[in-house]
């Protein structure tokens, strides 16, 4: 067990290893669409890392757990370390602070033992490194108004989804009421559909588009099969299997919409 104190200075340690020094390029200005990309991302990489825990926990596929939340927790520093390197408007900088903060709060938890309680103080962490990130991200869409920009922001949020019902649905398999996880499985699963189609009728469109928007239908529609299932150590395996499949497309997707709109502004 370890003190007050030594925790503060975990904390303050983490939080100096996932920040930059402060010396800026006027160069550095980061894309409003990569902006919601990384901020947005960030939000992702939260619940993930909260998966990864809980399903190493539960010996669902450990080594590969581990593996993700190794990951998960470098690329949190990356997408961190991009954001504030390219001075962001004094309003954001102060939003991405706080992220750091919330970001060093969780790299501390996820650097200790697997058990049933960690799992739940991961989760709440997470969140809310997850509520930090959605501000980030919100206040770069806000710079531009554009719905392509929106759409970007949606095609991100679907990516943090896909590892909330994860996430949501091994706290259940560890013990946690089941009630309100699946109530936030529910209405996440209802959103992600709702958003699916959406990104299917936006006038933004690619070839690259639509075949990933093509892969992901897929891709959910198995991943939604296998979270109807009884949790039990095949359906857990199938959770986590076909969670990181849609992650991955849903990331490829986010690229392509980001991708697309600097396309769109450079031709403007």
């Amino acid at each position: 067990m370890i003190s007050g104190l030594q925790r503060r200075t975990l904390i303050r340690a983490a939080a100096l290893a996932l920040a930059v020094p402060h010396v800026y390029s006027a160069n550095a200005e980061i894309a409003i669409s990569t902006g919601i990309n990384r901020s947005g991302r960030l939000r992702a990489l939260s619940q993930r890392s909260a998966k990864a825990y809980t399903q190493e926990f539960l010996g669902v596929l450990p080594e590969r757990a581990r593996e993700i939340a190794e990951t998960a927790q470098r690329l949190i520093g990356a997408n961190l370390e991009e954001i504030v390197k390219a001075n962001p408007p004094t309003e954001i900088a102060r939003l991405v602070k706080s992220a750091v903060e919330a970001a060093a709060e969780l790299r501390v938890l996820m650097g200790r033992a697997r058990t049933k309680d960690g799992t739940l103080a991961v989760s709440r962490q997470a969140d809310v490194l997850l509520a930090a990130a959605e501000q980030a991200t919100g206040a770069f869409e806000s710079l531009n108004k554009a719905a392509s920009a929106r759409l970007i922001n949606m095609a991100a949020r679907q990516r943090m989804l896909s590892q909330r019902m994860t996430k949501n649905h091994f706290l259940i398999a560890v013990g946690y009421p089941a009630k309100a996880h699946r109530d936030a499985i529910e209405a996440d699963r209802a959103t992600f559909s709702q958003s699916l189609v959406q990104l299917q009728n936006a006038s933004l469109s690619t070839p690259g588009i639509r075949n990933e928007l093509a892969l992901a239908q897929g891709q959910w529609a198995f991943f939604d099969a296998a979270l109807s299932k009884p949790a039990d150590a095949d359906s857990l395996r199938n959770v986590a299997t076909t969670s990181e499949r849609l992650l991955e497309t849903m990331n490829n997707l986010t690229e392509l919409y980001d991708a697309a709109l600097k396309d769109l502004l450079g031709k403007a």
